[in-house]
């Protein structure tokens, strides 16, 4: 390990918060009514998501579509950067962010990998100092959100593709790495120090 440089990669939903974010997300920026009435617009899509009939991106940009298609981006962000700097630290797990924490002041490079949007995770990984983050990103079309995803979905292989993309070599690196879920099994199976559901001092569980 001393002559590789430490990553410590996080996974953020359901790892460094307590909850998934995007549906405060959508309670943030529409009316309760609105979001129960658009969820009901989208349910046979959950449905079909639910029982493996469709793609983790087609209910995505599925929900995309229905809540934000057609919307100015800067609108959008704006609300976006309020939500990361209001409503975004109420979610978070507080042992989470100590072990984050224990990275950075080991000087550990640490990064986000999610299928959480990027409007909303960078500037909250931005107010804590995290070095890079790799998350959804929404198409923006001459201005408006067009309800699609920008480039491929952040979830399961294309997690550990995209930081292969972004380290290079992973060879150079010693890996600490922290998920919740089968959409982080791929990270975990490349991480020298494989958390599941457990922060460092806790019993270590690796998924193959």
């Amino acid at each position: 390990m001393d002559s590789k440089q430490p990553v410590a990669i996080f996974d953020f939903d359901g790892t460094l918060t307590n909850q998934d974010s995007f549906l405060p997300f959508l309670r943030w920026t529409h009316s309760q009514k609105s979001v129960w009435t658009g969820l009901y617009r989208c349910s046979s899509t959950v449905m079909s998501y639910l029982l493996g009939r469709c793609s983790n991106r087609d209910i995505t940009e599925k929900l995309l579509t229905q809540f934000y298609q057609g919307w100015s981006s800067e609108t959008l962000q704006t609300l976006a950067i309020g939500f990361a700097h209001q409503d975004l630290p109420k979610l978070i797990n507080p042992e989470a962010i100590a072990q984050l924490k224990w990275h950075q002041e080991q000087g550990h490079q640490v990064i986000l990998v999610s299928a959480a949007l990027e409007i909303y995770l960078q500037p909250w990984a931005e107010m804590m100092h995290i070095d890079k983050t790799l998350a959804n990103r929404l198409e923006i079309h001459q201005g408006t959100i067009t309800g699609k995803l920008q480039e491929e979905n952040c979830y399961g292989f294309e997690k550990e593709k995209q930081l292969r993309q972004l380290l290079g070599d992973l060879s150079h690196y010693y890996l600490y790495a922290y998920g919740d879920s089968k959409a982080d099994r791929h990270v975990l199976a490349i991480a020298d120090e494989p958390y599941y559901r457990k922060f460092k001092g806790n019993q270590r569980i690796m998924i193959r």
